[in-house]
């Protein structure tokens, strides 16, 4: 049996998506889940500034999408979160290089309940 979503759940989960409906920003999580970058490399990889990169990075790490520690001058990016990791990559399971939606795999019985 699926739990309703509360209402706060409900809040949170809607600003999560609004703020990961930025391509960039989108981009900026996906890179990060891969691995740990400074600012400047995940600009470069994203094809940004790095003032963008910044702006972009310093709100996806208050919503608690990815995390950072400094060394140095240099704040270095990640996600480390393993439910934001699998949301990053079922999206990118879901969704076709082209565009187009990737066939949906058997659907699991034991989901259906």
């Amino acid at each position: 049996m699926v739990t309703q979503p509360t209402g706060p759940q409900l809040e949170v989960a809607a600003r999560t998506f609004a703020l990961l409906g930025a391509p960039v920003r989108l981009h900026l999580v996906a890179l990060a889940a891969d691995g740990e970058y400074d600012v400047g490399g995940l600009a470069e990889r994203a094809g940004v500034s790095t003032a963008t990169a910044s702006q972009h990075l310093s709100k996806l790490r208050l919503a608690g999408l990815v995390s950072a520690r400094r060394v140095g001058k240099h704040q270095y990016y990640t996600v480390d979160d393993p439910h934001v990791l699998m949301m990053v990559h079922q999206v990118f399971e879901h969704i076709a290089p082209d565009g187009s939606l990737a066939p949906d795999p058997p659907l699991d019985p034991t989901l259906r309940q």
